[in-house]
């Protein structure tokens, strides 16, 4: 984990943008945040209630740092937007945990407290963290794991996937944030795919996998990649850049589903986003 800065001269200037879904979750844990962040800072509060509203508002935050008050989709929102914007280095982010604990898995992975009070005190008091994100050639993010092919049901084409910054609530209904989906319970299939890491070949369409998982490692600027075979032999190494071809697949980006695509070229981008964690907290990744 790289040192961690001061959050800077905007430390006390919040601009905080509520999640529909947390409100309607855990309005209390909302309300309590809301309260902490607004004792110790000048804090704006914004309620959006669309992609629209919500991109405006982060783009219109002037020198205000933001806070997001959500669950994982809401800070994979947020990165993405400032990705788009192209101001992460720029900014450092602050994430207020609320939500079922299965849309929490990624923000307490990257080391953010558990609860609304702990979370909301790292936000005034604790350090920015600079985190390695991997970027694909159609310029979506990924924060920490990425597996090929996607498990689960492919999304409807009521909610069109190319990454994490096209989802909307309307995906997310409040039942699907309190009920995990059963997992697939189909033997695995055999993929046809070319991996090359950094320009060498891993695997050809000759050899089936049973799937490929490329995983930041926190810093340093390399990710971890990891191809099983269908004949059990694992293959593993660390690359800057991923590149997987083959028949029509899809692909799970953190939490979101994509594709289908036939190939799809991933790179990392060393110390790319800012998260404000507790001073002591090193997210172990």
């Amino acid at each position: 984990m790289s040192a961690a800065e001061p959050p800077g001269d905007g430390d006390h200037q919040l601009l905080v943008l509520i999640d529909p879904l947390a409100r309607r979750f855990d309005g209390e844990s909302v309300r309590i945040a809301k309260d902490v962040l607004s004792a110790g800072s000048h804090a704006k509060m914004c309620l959006p209630d669309s992609p629209e509203e919500f991109a405006r508002a982060l783009s219109r935050r002037g020198g205000r740092r933001p806070v997001v008050v959500g669950d994982d989709h809401t800070l994979l929102r947020a990165v993405a937007q400032l990705h788009r914007e192209r101001e992460l280095a720029e900014s450092a982010l602050s994430l207020i945990p609320v939500g079922a604990p299965h849309t929490l898995e990624l923000a307490h992975a990257l080391g953010v407290p558990r609860g609304a009070v702990a979370a909301a005190r790292a936000a005034l008091e604790g350090a920015a963290r600079r985190l390695d994100l991997l970027v694909d050639d159609s310029d979506g993010v990924v924060l920490g794991d990425l597996r090929i092919p996607a498990l689960g049901p492919a999304p409807g084409p009521e909610a069109p996937h190319t990454g994490v910054t096209a989802v909307w609530d309307t995906c997310r209904s409040l039942m699907a944030a309190l009920v995990r989906p059963a997992p697939p319970s189909s033997p695995p299939r055999a993929h046809r795919l070319r991996v090359e890491a950094d320009g060498v070949l891993l695997n050809d369409l000759d050899r089936p996998v049973e799937g490929v998982s490329v995983t930041t490692q926190g810093d340093g600027g390399l990710a971890d990649v990891v191809i099983h075979t269908t004949s059990g032999e694992t293959v593993t190494v660390e690359a800057k850049a991923v590149t997987v071809s083959g028949p029509d697949f899809r692909y799970r980006a953190d939490i979101q589903v994509a594709g289908p695509v036939r190939t799809r070229t991933w790179t990392v981008r060393a110390g790319a986003w800012g998260l404000i964690l507790p001073p002591a907290t090193d997210p172990g990744r």
